[in-house]
């Protein structure tokens, strides 16, 4: 039987940045090895790409990220030692993300910014739609986002971005799409992207997070956009010229249904991984007990 012939195979996870946020624990140890439970960030993140079909994927990396390589790599002398204690349950762990997908890895070089980041992808990506998934943001495996926006690009033909609804008065924290109704209630049409806005004059309360299924034109409208916001190239300034531009396939929206876990906020990190442990079956009652323990000390 023919295996059907999927639209978006391949994506683009950009972890060059320096995770400053996060230091000193960040000195040594890229931000995104930064363990979520017990296992790092990055490997939720593949781990949601591939639930959603596409197994070949590139990282935009830089100076002090071969932690990241070395993770999805063998490490024969471990498996080894856990074959021979016997202790399958973990050598099945430690396999499982040498085996989740196809990882190439490509330098960024200068750091000039997200849309410079994934120009570099272009070559590998070649000129077919891609995803790109920025490894702050986790996504609740239980309503996955990533199926719904490659869908929205088969049947719109324009490029995706994921949108969250926020507060009004929090907008000006993040990018916001002005949209539009289309035929589809799971899908709206961009007209125009701004970044952090001031409340008052937000085109919107939806904001733009760190999932994105791009059709290649992308890469040409990145080649020849300008430096931005922080003389750095913008891939929102590259979208929002395809949204205004009517010869292009324009820019499309899904908004998210399920939970997102913001780890790029030392605050926001911390709440992630409680609330992502208090979910696992072999941690979740005790925690929860604990935490409601914890909750009632903090009261008196």
């Amino acid at each position: 039987m023919t295996e059907p012939k999927r639209t978006v195979r391949k994506a683009v996870i950009p972890v060059a940045g320096l995770g400053t946020r996060f230091l000193p624990a960040t000195k040594a140890t890229p931000k995104e090895m930064l363990p979520v439970v017990d296992k790092p960030a990055i490997q939720y993140v593949v781990e949601e790409a591939v639930q959603a079909g596409i197994d070949d994927i590139v990282m935009i990396t830089g100076r002090n990220k071969r932690p990241l390589e070395d993770h999805f790599d063998r490490v024969v002398g471990l498996e080894a030692a856990l074959r021979k204690k016997g202790d399958m349950e973990k050598l099945a762990a430690v396999q499982h993300s040498t085996d989740l997908a196809d990882i190439h890895y490509v330098r960024q070089g200068d750091p000039l910014g997200l849309g410079h980041a994934v120009l570099k992808g272009a070559k590998h990506v070649g000129r077919e739609p891609f995803a790109v998934l920025l490894g702050d943001d986790l996504i609740d495996e239980a309503n996955p986002i990533l199926p719904e926006m490659i869908r929205a690009l088969e049947q719109t033909g324009g490029s995706v971005v994921a949108l969250m609804e926020v507060p009004r008065e929090s907008i000006n924290l993040y990018g916001c799409a002005a949209v539009e109704r289309t035929g589809d209630d799971g899908i709206v049409k961009i007209t125009g992207l701004v970044e952090k806005p001031d409340p008052a004059e937000a085109p919107s309360n939806l904001a733009i997070i760190g999932r994105y299924v791009l059709n290649p034109e992308v890469f040409d409208v990145l080649e020849r956009t300008e430096p931005g916001r922080g003389n750095e190239i913008q891939l929102t300034d590259a979208l929002q010229s395809i949204a205004t531009d009517p010869d292009s396939g324009g820019v499309y929206g899904v908004v998210l249904r399920g939970k997102r876990y913001d780890t790029g906020d030392k605050l926001d990190y911390i709440k992630a991984v409680v609330q992502l442990a208090a979910q696992r079956e072999d941690l979740g009652a005790d925690l929860r007990d604990w935490i409601k323990e914890f909750a009632g000390d903090l009261d008196a």
